[in-house]
């Protein structure tokens, strides 16, 4: 456990930023995570900041909850294998931690890309105008549920992009507008998160010092980002954080 003032605030502010740009553009695990790693291993630094982030992504998903209802027979259908890959993710993290820390590097990576090509990603779902969430095809629904169940594999164990990932399905699958999809991709995230950070809790692998006041933090900074959101440019935020995912692998590979 951190024992000085310094990692104290390295660590506040980096979920402060955090929430803040979970607000504006996604991707606050790529600021929490490196953060935590500094003064703690791999796999507690991975639980620490998946409950850290925990209650913001909860209250991301009751923010849509008027889009979420719209598709809510769709998000109930994705739920089970959320939960279930979630779980599997996880115990994978407990069972195996001497190999996460090897993966940090590529994980990181894996992050920036997937919020490099958000944006593109958002572009296309603005050009879909057939929803599918009402009524999918038994074959699509069941493609979509085992792509959805891989997700949460990856989300259970490192937890970064998982919400890109959902959105390029749905996106591709013409699930509709761009507030449904993040309602739909909100909910399944918090309830991938959700199973993990039980999981993570029972095997003791959390630092609750540093969990409680990042998310205190986090939560905060969420709301500064719902402000911040309406007077800044989202576009000048996301390049920060994708410039920080990148700098980060580098980092860490050459370490």
């Amino acid at each position: 456990m951190p024992e000085w003032n310094g990692v104290w605030i390295i660590l506040v502010l980096a979920a402060f930023f955090a929430g803040i740009v979970n607000s504006i553009a996604g991707g606050g695990t790529l600021l929490t995570f490196p953060a935590l790693l500094s003064v703690l291993a791999p796999e507690v630094a991975n639980a620490t900041s998946t409950l850290a982030v925990l209650p913001g992504s909860v209250a991301g998903a009751v923010g849509y909850r008027q889009e979420l209802w719209a598709a809510r027979r769709f998000a109930l259908h994705m739920l089970p294998v959320s939960l279930l890959g979630g779980g599997v993710g996880a115990a994978l993290l407990v069972w195996y931690p001497a190999h996460f820390g090897n993966l940090v590097p590529w994980l990181i990576f894996a992050a920036a890309l997937l919020f490099l090509i958000q944006q593109p990603l958002n572009k296309l779902l603005r050009r879909k105008q057939t929803d599918f969430t009402t009524s999918p095809s038994t074959l699509l629904l069941s493609c979509l549920m085992l792509f959805q169940f891989f997700v949460a594999v990856y989300g259970g164990y490192f937890g970064a992009g998982i919400g890109i990932l959902m959105l390029s399905a749905l996106g591709f699958m013409g699930i509709g507008d761009i507030n449904k999809a993040n309602g739909v991709k909100t909910f399944l995230a918090s309830a991938i998160n959700s199973v993990s950070a039980v999981i993570f809790i029972h095997a003791n692998l959390v630092n609750w010092p540093c969990a409680l006041v990042m998310a205190a933090s986090a939560i905060v900074g969420g709301f500064v980002g719902a402000k911040v959101a309406k007077r800044m440019a989202a576009k000048y935020v996301r390049w920060l954080v994708i410039a920080i995912g990148f700098g980060l692998v580098i980092f860490y590979a050459l370490k």
